[in-house]
């Protein structure tokens, strides 16, 4: 690509930018680093649609600062942070505002130090935050490079250097989120909308943009998970999980399902990494074994998994 093609098609990826990208985002209309930073970690495993309309403004109405965050309990964090999964993510962010109360770093070298702060988000946080001329690479992104210049099989190392290339160095931060909105905008994994995308003269990959994109096939494992529902004086019975993705947070007692087949209230599936789960849900009177009981009327503001809620949410419909 000669220096007038790269600079056609920064520009072009700009004027898009400027009519069409996601401007309305909150995240994009703030310059506070931690608010910055609280979207990159949300949006790490779900939909824009459901960070913006629930769980970052929620969030930030409770802890609006990282020294709110830091002073925290992390079953308090773990609460708020019910229905986004992957709760090691909260712990990491919690981790880091007790850390960095005062606020986080501003090189990517500092950021990566900090718990759960990988190459992308000290890059993003960098880029959208501190407004450095540095490239970032999120999955769009990634997307868009390799179709753009027609790189099969590419690996993460050479899509940095592709994208340290193209950076728009005198408007980096806007040149970053363009390419990340066009990704999920127009150049998505299927059916990219190639006759509207504003880099198609330039873009060596078009005339066969799936060949330069292979999502990764995600084998799952099915499982069968028995949880207790013990409910005594108006307060339900919940362990203490001590390990895996639920580590720190309080579910439902386990069991061994044959003793109690006649007292199951029934099943429901559930999907998490790549478990696919059959949850089968007992209402018992006595476990007999170390456990912590939660109010009944604070269950809402307990830190409990999505997969807990349903569960509990078949046990009220089964006494309604």
């Amino acid at each position: 690509m000669t220096q007038r093609q790269l600079l056609h098609s920064q520009n072009s990826l700009l004027s898009w930018y400027v009519t069409d990208a996601r401007s309305e985002l909150p995240w994009r209309k703030t310059s506070n680093i931690y608010h910055i930073y609280l979207s990159e970690v949300m949006l790490q495993q779900t939909q824009v649609s459901r960070v913006e309309a629930e769980y970052y403004p929620r969030f930030l109405k409770i802890f609006p600062t990282l020294e709110s965050l830091s002073k925290a309990s992390l079953d308090e964090v773990f609460s708020l942070w019910s229905g986004l999964g992957y709760y090691r993510r909260a712990k990491n962010l919690h981790a880091t505002a007790q850390l960095c109360p005062d606020g986080l770093p501003n090189t990517s070298a500092e950021l990566e130090k900090l718990p759960g702060i990988g190459r992308y988000t000290a890059s993003a946080i960098c880029s959208f935050g501190y407004k450095q001329s540095v490239s970032v690479v999120d999955t769009n992104i990634a997307r868009v490079l390799a179709r753009f210049f027609a790189k099969v099989d590419v690996k993460d190392k050479e899509l940095w250097v592709l994208a340290d290339n193209y950076l728009n160095l005198k408007s980096a931060t806007e040149h970053n989120l363009a390419l990340m909105d066009l990704g999920a905008m127009i150049c998505t994994p299927k059916n990219p909308k190639c006759d509207i995308c504003p880099l198609i003269t330039g873009c060596i990959g078009k005339e066969n943009p799936a060949l330069y994109y292979k999502k990764k096939k995600i084998t799952y494992v099915d499982k069968e998970l028995h949880h207790a529902i013990c409910i005594e004086d108006n307060a339900i019975a919940m362990v203490k999980s001590k390990e895996g993705m639920y580590k720190d947070m309080l579910e439902l007692p386990s069991l061994e399902a044959h003793k109690h087949e006649d007292t199951c209230l029934g099943t429901f599936k559930h999907s998490v990494t790549h478990f696919r789960l059959k949850v089968f849900v007992y209402l018992v009177e006595d476990l007999g074994e170390d456990i912590t009981w939660v109010a009944l009327d604070s269950i809402a503001s307990a830190p409990i998994s999505s997969l807990t809620q349903k569960a509990f949410a078949m046990y009220e419909k089964s006494v309604a």
